[in-house]
């Protein structure tokens, strides 16, 4: 497995990219390109740049007040299995990991997911923002989401479930 990732960027600290102080990658890549999209320079598979994962984690390292580590896009299960390696390591050293796709729950977990890895990267995931971007349910009264169409799942118990678990944050 490859130790590079394409990343469209990095925010060092964010407080809208889910609960606490938190680390964002942006991965480079999406197939979606929902309408109305918050990050369509993210869309093309050839633009970013090519980072190692230990790279993005001692950057990571720098700050000790993080909560956790945001994976947006792109869609980050365009690279599932790099950034689940990546999000492996995150939750060593004691932080969280959210990731927002434009993916449903059902779709990751289903048996063509399997094939591309997906489970690999849900598996590491302890919070799950999923759902295309629908901008006729666009709301900025939502939090950390932007269409009412998109869930913010627990992982763990989803997957344990079988079924999207809702969390409430």
């Amino acid at each position: 497995m490859s130790n590079m990732v394409r990343i469209a960027g990095i925010i060092g600290e964010s407080i809208v990219d889910g609960p606490g102080i938190r680390f964002v990658v942006f991965a480079q890549g999406c197939k979606h390109n929902c309408p109305g999209c918050h990050n369509p320079q993210t869309h093309s598979f050839i633009g970013g740049k090519l980072v190692s994962i230990d790279s993005i984690i001692e950057e990571i390292k720098k700050n000790p007040l993080l909560d956790g580590v945001t994976l947006s896009g792109g869609e980050p299960f365009e690279q599932a299995e790099v950034l689940a390696e990546l999000a492996r390591k995150v939750k060593e050293m004691g932080l969280n990991v959210m990731t927002y796709t434009g993916y449903t729950f059902e779709e990751l977990i289903s048996e063509s997911g399997k094939d591309k890895g997906w489970d690999k990267l849900l598996c590491e995931t302890d919070i799950l923002v999923d759902g295309r971007f629908e901008i006729d349910k666009k709301s900025l009264l939502l939090k950390f989401r932007g269409s009412s169409n998109q869930r913010i799942i627990d992982v763990k118990k989803s997957l344990a479930e079988k079924r999207p678990v809702i969390l409430e944050l």
